[in-house]
């Protein structure tokens, strides 16, 4: 991909699109390999990917009619509202020796969950017949996702697939959470060379920050998933908090400033995880180690979580390295309604008043908590009667 920067200088200044940073490569890929194809619900305008129309067109066998638009009989995009269709004619592909890539969004996704066990089960068995040959990652992109449905609300709220794959002993399974579009490009680099996983890689689609540059991108990919976001750490922390996801890190890297405007004697250091495994933060041939666990969380100090998926889900994956007692997990928590952005994460505990007031209680600084819960209130008034968040 192009223009990737090698230096920030000013880290959560700049809006990004995670969307069109995969588009990018979704092209590329498509330019590169004749074989590669794209399969996708009719949802590829929906979430932000319309410019592989650019290099392809949609596959078309029937009639197409002159007020048509990116059909043709050789396309090598496939859409059909049926991810189980989708999910198969792609796995079927892969397997014979092909490229590919599947979209959709976050809410749907879980439709194909035994279908992926079967894959899984079906690489674990190759594994044992030596002339089987090693296939592409079968690749998914899960975007739409549950923090931004207000115009669907509750019935598109759903990150159950990220907990059905990580709870998958065969260990060919990476999930990965880009923070940003550079972060995206280096998660594309991995998703394309790696063989014999499944990739399941969520993001929001509209805009976000950009908080890293591509080495640290690529750093965190290579060095057991995770990395220390200097820029919005302190010496000696008293707590540590870690965000996984684009939005999870945008509503911590917020709660960490609210915390430190009540408490500034506050010592904070923020851990950015890129990629969770079985059982372990990293990449399923990457996994970070228990030493390297207490160099970027401190042997000792409380951890408190921003996760994209069930809170559940990572606070397991953590037990895996530290004491239950000293983490606080904030995820998504079945609560929705068509609501704005911030109302819906703080009606799951997740917002980034919600991190601040774990921040302060788990350093030992109470009585925020009333605070926070009445900014909160007001908040969910205000969206209530102008429908935007205040």
């Amino acid at each position: 991909m192009t223009n990737l920067p090698k230096s920030i200088e000013r880290p959560g200044a700049d809006m990004c699109s995670i969307a069109k940073a995969f588009g990018e490569g979704l092209c590329e890929e498509m330019k590169k390999h004749e074989d590669f194809y794209f399969f996708s619900p009719d949802e590829t305008t929906s979430n932000r990917l319309s410019d592989i129309y650019d290099v392809s067109d949609r596959a078309w066998t029937r009639t197409i009619e002159p007020w048509d638009l990116h059909l043709a009989k050789d396309g090598r995009i496939i859409e059909l509202l049926s991810e189980n269709t989708l999910f198969a004619t792609m796995a079927g592909h892969i397997l014979s020796s092909g490229r590919g890539c599947m979209a959709s969004y976050e809410a749907f996704l879980p439709i194909v969950s035994s279908q992926l066990d079967q894959h899984l089960k079906f690489l674990k068995q190759s594994k044992e017949i030596s002339w089987r040959p090693r296939y592409q990652a079968l690749n998914i992109l899960s975007t739409s996702c549950w923090q931004r449905q207000d115009h669907n609300g509750f019935t598109h709220q759903n990150p159950a697939l990220i907990s059905s794959l990580l709870s998958k002993p065969s260990n060919r399974v990476n999930c990965l959470f880009p923070v940003d579009d550079v972060a995206a490009a280096a998660a594309w680099e991995f998703m394309t060379h790696s063989k014999d996983v499944v990739n399941l890689t969520t993001y929001n689609k509209n805009e976000t920050p950009r908080w890293i540059d591509i080495n640290h991108a690529r750093f965190q990919l290579t060095n057991g998933g995770a990395s220390i976001f200097r820029f919005a750490s302190d010496d000696n922390p008293e707590i540590i908090v870690a965000g996984i996801g684009d939005i999870p890190t945008t509503e911590a890297l917020e709660g960490i400033k609210i915390a430190k405007k009540e408490a500034p004697e506050l010592r904070i250091r923020f851990v950015g995880v890129a990629a969770l495994s079985y059982g372990a933060i990293g990449t399923t041939e990457n996994k970070l180690k228990p030493n390297d666990f207490n160099d970027y969380f401190t042997p000792d100090k409380p951890i408190v979580v921003s996760f994209h998926g069930y809170p559940e889900t990572a606070f397991g994956i953590f037990s895996h390295y530290a004491s239950p007692y000293r983490l606080d997990v904030h995820g998504y928590e079945d609560q929705g309604s068509t609501t704005t952005p911030q109302d819906e994460l703080a009606r799951n505990h997740c917002s980034r008043y919600d991190i601040a007031a774990s921040i302060l209680e788990r350093s030992g600084r109470y009585g925020y908590m009333r605070k926070f819960q009445d900014i909160v209130l007001e908040n969910a008034r205000y969206a209530s009667q102008f429908g935007v968040d205040k």
